[in-house]
């Protein structure tokens, strides 16, 4: 029980035990207020349709604009165009043996047989005699031919020549007529000058009801001219 004293408010005033007094309700609590979980949640909902939105956009862009498909068409006019120039384009070398050859014509190549070697011609250039390490030596006199006994009497008739090789008759091919076998004649005596010491002739044949014209040709060496002229690739047998 309190006292009164003199100077108090009122003598009837009870006393105010702390226990007694009404508590007030702390509103600071340590989670968040109703309006900032609210404002969280719309951010949220804002950003996610944004997303979703997105994607929709990108997939519409590449997606056709309606469901069927665009044709193209066709240009106007004739579907295939006649080229000015139906030739087509100039190739270099066209027209050479090389592009005849590959398209099946027939180039009618002949062997150049003017390219043989013929008959070796000799230099008048002597030979220069080679310079030997025996040059500064003093050579001796030849010996004096001295006749010899029984050497045989010479006669004032020289001796015959000898031939220049086996002889006989050759036969350079077989022609259609007289005149094409005269004309042979002259077109090989003219290419190979060794054929002008022999002698030609045309022999008619008759072979298989037709008449033959053979070309032959006759004289000294005739055996060796005639395999000169197989080396050079023509026709020539030994008969």
């Amino acid at each position: 029980m309190t006292d009164v004293r003199a100077g108090d408010a009122t003598p009837f005033e009870e006393d105010r035990l702390p226990w007694l007094e009404a508590v007030e309700d702390d509103d600071r609590g340590d989670g968040p207020s109703a309006l900032k979980m609210i404002v969280g949640v719309l951010i949220a909902l804002v950003g996610i349709g944004a997303i979703v939105g997105g994607i929709f956009w990108m997939n519409g862009r590449n997606a056709p604009a309606s469901g069927e498909i665009e044709l193209i068409k066709a240009p106007e006019g004739a579907y295939k165009v006649r080229p000015d120039d139906p030739g087509g384009m100039a190739v270099e070398g066209e027209g050479d043996t090389a592009f005849a050859a590959s398209a099946g014509q027939d180039p009618k190549s002949n062997i150049n047989t003017d390219a043989v070697p013929e008959s070796p011609v000799g230099s008048g250039a002597q030979p220069q005699p080679k310079a030997s390490g025996d040059a500064g030596l003093i050579s001796a006199p030849p010996p004096t031919n001295v006749p010899s006994t029984n050497a045989p009497a010479t006669t004032g008739t020289p001796p015959a020549a000898a031939p220049a090789g086996p002889g006989g008759t050759i036969q350079l091919g077989a022609f259609s007529s007289q005149a094409n076998a005269t004309s042979a004649w002259k077109a090989l005596s003219g290419r190979f000058t060794y054929l002008a010491p022999l002698s030609h002739n045309v022999v008619p044949v008759s072979a298989g009801g037709k008449t033959l014209y053979r070309l032959r040709a006759s004289g000294p060496g005739a055996a060796n001219i005639c395999g000169r002229l197989r080396v050079a690739g023509e026709t020539c047998v030994n008969l």
